[in-house]
């Protein structure tokens, strides 16, 4: 579940690496290809969720981790449908109207779902990620989890932290919105251990 290929070119919260990537270009040309080939997917599917008619069928299709035409997310493709259920039964039970930072949303959300079995940091993030975007709350950290702590790591990073702030980032990354750091760490993240001595 910690991948962060998609299957959908106009509606996925991330992409595949160019397969032509070169590991010699360093981390300014990791962020290149991250913004020539999956930075638009991304914000095309945060708009989806914004564009949502009510908060309420925000957090339902997040909840499913649906896409606009009713198919799975990639990242949460290996889940049964019984646990999008049970995830979407638990956040459409919270008053989220109130909330006032990403941070506060994540950890609702991982409160109410985090315990459910077959739910991990992937699925927590990329439902907040996904309400937040409804909400008009972002993040303003980078949040980890398995495939974006392997990109923190070949990096030097501080990998072990539930998110970083973008003080703590190399100059490049932080061109990019705290969201679009965490996509691109996790889709790299083969690329960057290659590529950063």
């Amino acid at each position: 579940m910690s991948s962060c290929a998609s299957d959908s070119k106009t509606d996925s919260l991330s992409c595949k690496p160019p397969a032509d990537a070169p590991p010699s270009e360093g981390l300014q040309g990791v962020v290149v290809k991250y913004r020539r080939s999956c930075q638009s997917r991304l914000n095309a599917q945060l708009r989806s969720f914004a564009d949502e008619p009510t908060l309420q069928s925000a957090v339902a299709r997040a909840a499913l981790a649906e896409t606009r035409d009713g198919k799975r997310y990639s990242h949460q493709r290996r889940l049964k449908r019984g646990v999008l259920q049970a995830v979407r039964s638990q956040l459409l039970e919270l008053d989220l109207g109130e909330i006032q930072g990403f941070d506060e949303l994540h950890t609702i959300i991982d409160g109410a779902i985090g315990s459910i079995h077959g739910v991990g940091e992937l699925m927590v993030y990329d439902t907040a990620l996904r309400i937040g975007a409804k909400l008009g709350v972002m993040p303003d950290r980078v949040y980890l989890h398995s495939g974006t702590r392997r990109g923190a790591r070949s990096l030097g990073l501080p990998f072990k932290m539930r998110s970083i702030s973008i003080a703590e980032l190399p100059g490049p990354l932080r061109s990019l919105k705290p969201y679009e750091i965490e996509n691109c760490l996790c889709i790299f993240k083969d690329l960057l251990q290659a590529s950063i001595p």
